[in-house]
């Protein structure tokens, strides 16, 4: 379910629409392997002190920012405030819910 903050701008919710789409499209793909999947999972379950405000390079969530910003992106701030990633995240776990094998 999308989840937006309360603060953001229209610009920040349109970013993380699209943010949102693009990590559901890219988990349901077939081609996203479960490992692939299950890392951005965990992000999606990580609360801010444990992701510790990192740039994160990780090429699927980088891809999916570029796209939806028209932008050259190196990384990504792995904070729960910023509309792509939360997007991209919460766009992959609710993709997935309830979907993954155990292992």
């Amino acid at each position: 379910m999308k989840e937006y903050e309360g603060s953001w701008t229209e610009d920040q919710r349109g970013l993380y629409d699209e943010s949102y789409e693009i990590g559901y499209a890219w988990a349901e793909d077939p081609d996203t392997s479960i490992d692939e999947t299950r890392e951005v999972l965990s992000l999606a379950e990580a609360d801010d002190d444990e992701l510790g405000g990192l740039d994160l390079e990780y090429p699927p969530l980088v891809d999916a920012v570029a796209q939806a910003t028209g932008e050259n992106v190196m990384s990504v701030p792995a904070r729960r405030d910023h509309p792509a990633f939360r997007g991209f995240v919460d766009g992959a776990r609710d993709a997935t819910a309830g979907n993954l094998p155990d292992f």
